[in-house]
């Protein structure tokens, strides 16, 4: 039986498999302060980077589908790898079914727009997971808008977890950092903007800028993503009138509430109230 959806205005939610999501919410509040969000990160079952098609695809349409029951009418899929396998597949074959008039965006392609602006060798690289870069979505999506630019990717496989368990900014990771930014580099030494296509990696950022060659722009996501939703509810005033303001915020995880609220200090800076909830029920 098909699940009747709440119907009047609701807050944006923001999905992601873990913690990284939590750089492009943080964007998204600063560029639309005066909106409401939900944050789900489903962090029982992360990382998603190395799981198949089929397993993110399902995941992410049981979140998706949560937060529609919760009053979403727009979903950003603050994931990389949810965006890249499961995005077009939800929008082609679940929202005609659910509802027609929900939306759910990710963020490859705002961030691919920018790209023809900033590389003058029109080679570039992304650095990301597994599962992103085996799904070669951005590969096709700086085809369709520039034809012109070669695209090189690397997984980077420990990235995630030195960020999910506090270790981004240990002598540990170090090496990692350097191995997959040097094996990137490797592929193609014309290459002079990299994107950084995971929400993780910002907080790699000090590391990454440190064995990143001079003259090389690194393009993170925030903003990006930020500043492209502002654009889509400029130009969707229907959709803009779905979403409430009141300038609140709240935080749902799949995991332990005072380990979410922990970790997401390092992204936040700020403290947190989370409650849990099982997207199996």
């Amino acid at each position: 039986m098909k699940q009747t959806l709440p119907t009047q205005p609701g807050p944006i939610g923001v999905f992601d498999s873990g913690y990284g999501g939590l750089t492009i919410l943080s964007k998204i509040r600063e560029a639309l302060p005066q909106y409401d969000f939900i944050y789900l990160g489903d962090n029982a079952r992360a990382p998603y980077g190395t799981r198949s098609f089929d397993i993110v695809y399902e995941f992410t349409l049981q979140a998706v589908r949560r937060l529609f029951e919760l009053g979403c009418h727009l979903v950003i899929l603050a994931c990389n790898t949810a965006s890249a396998k499961a995005l077009r597949s939800i929008q082609i074959n679940n929202l005609p079914t659910i509802d027609p008039d929900r939306r759910v965006l990710g963020v490859i392609r705002p961030t691919v727009e920018c790209i023809g602006n900033l590389t003058h060798t029109r080679h570039i690289g992304v650095l990301g997971t597994a599962g992103t870069i085996k799904s070669e979505s951005y590969v096709m999506e700086v085809r369709k808008l520039f034809p012109d630019i070669r695209v090189s990717g690397q997984a980077c496989p420990m990235w995630v977890p030195l960020v999910e368990y506090g270790e981004s900014q240990g002598d540990g990771a170090d090496y990692f950092v350097q191995k997959y930014i040097d094996a990137l580099l490797a592929q193609d030494e014309r290459i002079d903007t990299v994107i950084l296509g995971c929400t993780h990696y910002p907080l790699l950022l000090p590391k990454i800028r440190r064995y990143m060659p001079e003259g090389i722009t690194i393009v993170s996501q925030g903003e990006l993503v930020a500043e492209s939703l502002k654009d889509y509810l400029r130009r969707h005033p229907d959709m803009d009138a779905r979403c409430t303001r009141s300038g609140r915020c709240t935080y749902y995880t799949t995991e332990s509430e005072e380990k979410f609220a922990d970790s997401a200090s390092a992204f936040l800076n700020e403290t947190i109230r989370v409650s849990r909830l099982d997207l199996n029920e």
